[in-house]
């Protein structure tokens, strides 16, 4: 099911848990609104980690917090300090990407 929301003056396309369904419509604006509904406020070490979550998309490279742990980017204790309640789901969502494979 797909469902529009409204970030800002923008209406997005998102499936029924919040991902956006078009990659192309991300904009850092959209995702500072996503960020803002999850409780986190951005920082340069959260965009640095959103950046690698959209360039591996992008590569289509699967992601796993394992592999953000070794990427260099940050450590996987890190990563979960960045985005406490389940990092890969959210800092993906916030990304714009789709919900990564290795997420329940």
């Amino acid at each position: 099911m797909v469902v529009e929301k409204i970030y800002g003056e923008v209406c997005v396309t998102c499936n029924e848990q919040g991902y956006l369904t078009d990659l192309n419509q991300w904009t850092k604006d959209i995702g500072l609104e996503i960020a803002k509904e999850e409780g986190i406020e951005m920082t340069d070490k959260h965009w640095e980690v959103i950046d690698y979550l959209r360039d591996q998309c992008k590569k289509q490279v699967p992601l796993s917090i394992r592999k953000i742990g070794k990427s260099g980017v940050v450590s996987i204790k890190e990563f979960y300090q960045l985005f406490p309640k389940g990092p890969l789901k959210i800092s993906s969502r916030i990304a714009g990407i789709p919900k990564p494979v290795s997420c329940i």
